[in-house]
């Protein structure tokens, strides 16, 4: 990766991963982790930019559409909301670098509410390499605005999962003959 180019590390979250989330794709989740954390150092060393766009709730919000959808998961200040596995020390580590952050988004892409297309336009960002969780969910929202805003994608399909491999491949097959994106190992 180079300085034009972001990982987006999404919704890498208990609640989303481990065993007792409260939404969790489980062991495909949980199997993603090594790879994820090798991609985000191998784009500091390339000089690229880490972003962990991270779903957020209120419990029980009537004007969420979610909240009638799946049951409560990623609620603010809770263990859920904990980046998941070994991606959460390695974030306290790099919090502070300047070429990693972190911050919420309360729908399934990460650019619906928030500066993130902002953010990368302000540091020419054209090309934005996608992981996390679910594939078919967040991943796969996050990308369709992505397209839609013009930027190149590469899907890192070893450090993607969702929460049924049916669900997984379809996102995968989307994501390439759709959306143009370039899908990797």
């Amino acid at each position: 990766m180079s300085a034009n180019e972001a990982l987006l590390i999404i919704d890498y979250t208990n609640d989303f991963v481990a065993d007792k989330g409260a939404l969790t794709c489980g062991e495909p989740g949980q199997k993603i982790n090594s790879q994820i954390l090798e991609l985000a150092n191998r784009t500091l060393a390339d000089g690229g930019w880490v972003y962990l766009p991270t779903d957020v709730h209120t419990p029980n919000d009537p004007y969420h559409p979610e909240t009638k959808l799946f049951p409560p998961h990623n609620v603010r200040d809770t263990w859920g909301r904990d980046l998941f596995g070994s991606l959460a020390p390695w974030f306290d580590a790099h919090k502070n670098h300047k070429r990693v952050s972190q911050f919420d988004k309360t729908r399934y892409s990460a650019f619906a509410g928030t500066d993130l297309d902002l953010r990368l336009r302000e540091r020419h960002i054209d090309t934005l390499h996608l992981v996390g969780v679910c594939t078919d969910i967040c991943v796969l929202h996050t990308a369709v605005d992505a397209y839609n805003l013009n930027y190149q994608m590469v899907i890192h399909k070893q450090a993607v999962a969702a929460l049924t491999p049916a669900g997984n491949d379809w996102a995968l097959d989307h994501f390439e003959h759709v959306l143009g994106a370039k899908v990797v190992d």
